[in-house]
Parts: C-alpha cells; structure tokens; sequence
C-alpha cells in the first residue's frame, strides 16, 4: 500500500498514436504526480489534443501504457475515465443547441441527481468560480466563452482526482482567473491532479509546478514553469527563436477614420445582451481594443457592425466620413470593411467547404473573385493559394475542406483571408482564440503591419494580455455598456478588470452583484 500511496497519479508509457499519413504521438511518455498541477505545452498540431482525449477514452493509443494510480488501465470510453476519476473540460465543445444549460450538464453526467438537486449544485459552483451564467438558458443563445462554462462546470461537477483543463479561462475576467487559480491550487492541495492546457503561458508560469512540452507529437522536453519566462517556454514549443513584434514603437495616427455613435440596438433572441448607446473612434493608424467577459454584447456589437444584423438597430456608423448605417454588409465590404467573427467553425468559415470556396464568401466583391453573379474560378483558387503561402497555413491546398484544418491554422486562414484585402478597417473578434504561440504571434505582427499602412483596426477580445500587446487604447464592455477609452501606457489593469466584472465606480461589495449568482450577465 505504500508503494501505491507514493505512485504518480498518472503515468504514460510510450503513447503513440497514427492517423492516415500522421504520427499524431510518438513514444510519448510523463508523470503527473497526485496533488500537482503539471502544464502541457505545444503548438497546435503537437499532439496535445490526441493525447488528452487517449487518457479521456475518446481516442485509443495504437501503443503504450496508461497507469493511473499505480494500476495499469484501459481507458475504453469517457465513461471509464468518470469512473476512475478522470475530468475534462475540452477545448472544442460536445452540447446540444437546442438544450438548456442544465439539460447539457445533466447529459454529460452518468447518474444525474434529480433537476432541482442539480441545479441546486450547478449554482453552487458557479458562486464559487464568479461564473456568470444562467441555468435555463439554452446553448444556441450562448457565446463561445459562455458555452466553455457549461464544460467547466460539468467537470467539476465529477469531484475528479485527475482534472484535464484545456484552455478554461479565455472566459474570466482577471480577478475571476485568480479566483479559479485559487480553487485549482485548493483541489491541488486535497490531492486532486491538475493536468493544464494553455497557450497563455504566463499562466502556466503562475499556476503550474512541472510542464511537459511536445513538438511533432514527440516529447521535447520539460521544465519548471516557476523559473522560466514566457518567452523562453514558448521557444521551447516551436522550437526556436520567437520573433518580437515589429512596428509598434514609433506609431502615429492620422484623424479619425472610423466612428461608431450612439449604437443601439437588441440582443440576440431569447437572452442577448443589448447594445446602449455604444460610442467609439478609431484613427488611421490605430488599434482599439475592446475588452470584456464573454456575453456582454461583443457578438451584437461585431454583427451591427459588419452589417449582419440591422434590425432596430439605431445610431451611426462612419468610415473615412461615409455613413455606412443600413448598409449591407457588401456595401460595407466595398467601402472598405472587412470582419472575422469569434466562431471559426460555421460563422466565419464553412467547415464542409474548402479554402477556395471560404476565400470567396468573404473576398469575391473586393478581390474581383466573382462578376455578374459569375465565379471566377481560377482567381479564387489563386487567391486562396496565396492567403495559404503568405500565413503559413498548413493545407493541402486551396482544394483542402476548411474542416480538416487545425483550429490555429483555419483561424491563421480567416485572418489571412481579411487581412489580404487591404482593408480601411478591420473588425475582429478573438483573433488568437485558441491558437499556439507562433501562430498567435504571426497574426498580430500581420495586424500590426496593416495599421502600419494607415488602416484603422478594431479587436473584441476577452483576452487581456493581447490587448495590452496590441491595441493603442482600449474600452471595456459590460452588459452592452462600452466604458470611455483608455490609453494602454500605464493602464491599471485593477481597474479594467473591475470593469470587465461590473463595477463602474461603485463600491467594493458591487463586484458580487448579479454575478454571484449564476445569472446571466
């Protein structure tokens, strides 16, 4: 028994895993001691992702050996892993649209407590994350940051001994991230492993006490994430070194090229969050950053914009002095506005079409891919194939459908896609959502560089440390509120995090005021 006392809480032996032309694991193998958090970092394409989901049951390794505390284990379907005492919250999520959010939970769960006793212990966990999110919603009216809740939630729900988080806290405010630090390093303490996942690696340095790093799907390398930097985990994840971002230092702005006044407009049905008086400007030359948790307003407010939603919609918006308001949205791409929503997959690309045939959706009137209702075809692929060199994005080829790509490098593709258009102004929710390092660091440096030539760019984001990188002044919305603008050189992130959770000068104790609750923001 002592023996088994002191055994890591998990442990892989040569994991390898192969796919049509993929060794998507190779010889993989690492401990995960009980009670430590222990990071595991990687480029979109390393393996993390196929490895989890062989330790989770949804995948089986082609070779190699799962222990899990001391005993060997075939881990033959989620099921078994619940029942060993394994929990994930996956990257990409697994919900019924047309449920509720406490029906999804229920789902996830192999023996499900009776409704008024779930919900009773949903709401208890989401009082104590500072989660905001309403039980009776239904998933279909959830942004991307508020559906990753429901995961969260479901897994913790299981009182796992081993945890797998993948990427939890893109929908957190930053005291609410220190919040779910706080009870991370409390499950620690009772002996529950942690393994995490993230591409926000001061992060890992802050939480995490061992990490494993993964390249090409073999093991590369590990560290103490305590005694390295950011920078120095990340050039150990691709390899090399991490070019720094160029042409922000010596930035100048021209007049205003894009302003937004007294935008109003309803949320989206049953339980969106409705734009009030939004007010904002952007000079050439400038990015504006718009912070905020996830159900504020931000997918309204991207929709009003590119022109997708135009009903009841009250207010002006203007670019380089033309009043682009009840417009189209091809009106407003010819004037010079191109967008990328949050959700990659079925917003801003069709996963079952290929690059060819998404370049077009987005880029037929300004690139002269289409005349007279006719496709220029050769034109389209030319263009999809140049969006492919010059972002680097890992395809076949324009003929590649945009589902077989990776997260990172379909998102590397919809920026590619925008940002070759040479737009006056670009819209742009999550522009790094989910994506690694090199490829995060490749599409600012791209943004950076459009701006550079005088276009204006706008960045929803719920990321506050790319804001901060990017973005020359910044507001905050809340509840379809935007705050005033604030110059990013010595910003208080104090205060744009109380911003974020609501507090708009008020007292200490507001901050708990409807989002202790479990209720929707």
């Amino acid at each position: 028994m002592a023996g088994k006392a002191m055994a890591p809480r998990l442990e892989l032996k040569d994991i390898s895993k192969r796919f049509p032309g993929v060794i998507a694991n190779d010889q993989v193998s690492f401990q995960v001691p009980a009670g430590a958090i222990h990071a595991l970092l990687g480029e979109n394409g390393a393996g993390k992702s196929t490895l989890v989901k062989i330790i989770y049951g949804v995948q089986q390794a082609d070779e190699g050996e799962i222990v899990f505390d001391g005993e060997p284990v075939h881990i033959g379907s989620p099921k078994e892993a619940r029942a060993l005492g394994i929990g994930m919250v996956f990257q990409h999520f697994s919900l019924f649209e047309a449920m509720t959010v406490l029906e999804n939970i229920a789902l996830g769960m192999d023996n499900p407590p009776p409704r008024r006793e779930l919900e009773a212990r949903v709401r208890e966990v989401l009082k104590s994350y500072g989660l905001s999110l309403d039980p009776h919603r239904y998933v279909h009216t959830l942004s991307v940051g508020e559906r990753q809740r429901i995961e969260i939630v479901r897994a913790l729900l299981q009182e796992p001994k081993l945890l797998i988080m993948d990427e939890p806290t893109s929908v957190l405010t930053p005291q609410e991230v220190e919040q779910l630090f706080e009870t991370l390093r409390r499950l620690a303490s009772e002996g529950c492993s942690i393994l995490y996942i993230s591409h926000k690696l001061h992060e890992i340095k802050a939480l995490c006490e061992s990490a494993t790093i993964l390249r090409g799907g073999k093991v590369v390398g590990s560290c103490d994430p305590r005694e390295e930097s950011a920078r120095s985990m990340a050039e150990m994840m691709i390899g090399g070194s991490l070019k720094d971002l160029s042409g922000k230092e010596n930035c100048t702005y021209g007049e205003d090229r894009f302003v937004v006044s007294n935008l109003s407009a309803p949320g989206e049905p049953p339980f969106g969050t409705s734009l009030k008086d939004v007010s904002f400007s952007v000079r050439s030359g400038e990015i504006f950053g718009i912070a905020g948790v996830a159900g504020n307003g931000q997918n309204e407010l991207l929709a009003v914009l590119s022109g997708e939603e135009q009903n009841d919609v009250s207010g002006s918006i203007i670019l380089d002095g033309q009043e682009l308001a009840g417009t189209s949205a091809g009106a407003r791409r010819k004037a010079g506005l191109a967008s990328a929503p949050e959700e990659r997959n079925g917003h801003a690309a069709v996963p079952a079409m290929n690059l060819t045939e998404n370049a077009i959706l987005s880029a037929r009137g300004r690139m002269g891919l289409a005349s007279g209702g006719i496709i220029k075809s050769g034109a389209s692929r030319d263009y999809a194939a140049r969006v492919i060199d010059a972002f680097s994005v890992k395809a076949t080829g324009p003929g590649a459908a945009a589902g077989s790509l990776s997260g990172g490098n379909l998102q590397k593709f919809i920026m590619g896609r925008e940002i070759m258009q040479n737009p006056t102004v670009l819209v742009v929710s999550q522009p790094t959502w989910g994506v690694d390092a090199g490829a995060a660091s490749f599409i600012r440096q791209a943004m950076i560089d459009i701006v550079d030539k005088g276009a204006s760019i706008v960045v929803v984001s719920q990321d506050l440390d790319e804001l901060l990188e990017l973005c020359d002044r910044l507001a905050v919305i809340n509840e379809g509120t935007l705050s005033e603008a604030m110059d990013v050189k010595g910003i208080s992130i104090e205060r744009v995090g109380m911003l974020m959770g609501g507090i708009h000068g008020g007292g200490e104790g507001a901050a708990a005021t409807g989002k202790q609750e479990g209720v929707a923001a």
